[in-house]
């Protein structure tokens, strides 16, 4: 697990979510294992970020948020030509989000609550850079 705690730690994420409880639970574990992290509440936020941090190695984002949900921010990635892996974590099981975030060409799907070592299992076998 160390080598990919090493790993984890080379990368540059952007979480986007708006609640803070779970900003918060993330924060505080990434923290832990010293990673470089950015977050942001809603997807329009997250355009700025990523316009602003072109080093990003990955976007991990809700789906509903106010102002720009994940899915609407998402496909403004891809029309703007952002090619960056993408997860979603959503509490949303019904197959018609799943369907348009995998019609969007998302790398994975989570559902919320989900496991943490998994999670960063998922996070090193989607980085690039390897």
């Amino acid at each position: 697990m160390q080598d990919k705690i090493e790993k984890l730690r080379a990368l540059k994420l952007l979480f986007v979510e708006d609640e803070d409880d779970l900003i918060e639970i993330i924060s505080d574990t990434l923290d832990k294992l010293d990673t470089n992290y950015l977050t942001a509440k809603n997807g329009e936020e997250a355009l700025k970020i990523i316009e602003e941090n072109p080093d990003l190695s990955m976007v991990i984002t809700d789906i509903n948020m106010p102002v720009m949900n994940g899915l609407e921010m998402i496909e403004e990635l891809k029309k703007r030509d952002i090619n960056l892996p993408i997860i979603v974590m959503s509490a949303h099981t019904e197959i018609e989000y799943i369907n348009k975030a995998k019609d969007l060409g998302v790398n994975d799907y989570l559902l919320k609550p989900f496991d943490f070592i998994k999670f960063i299992n998922l996070i090193v076998s989607l980085d690039r850079s390897n």
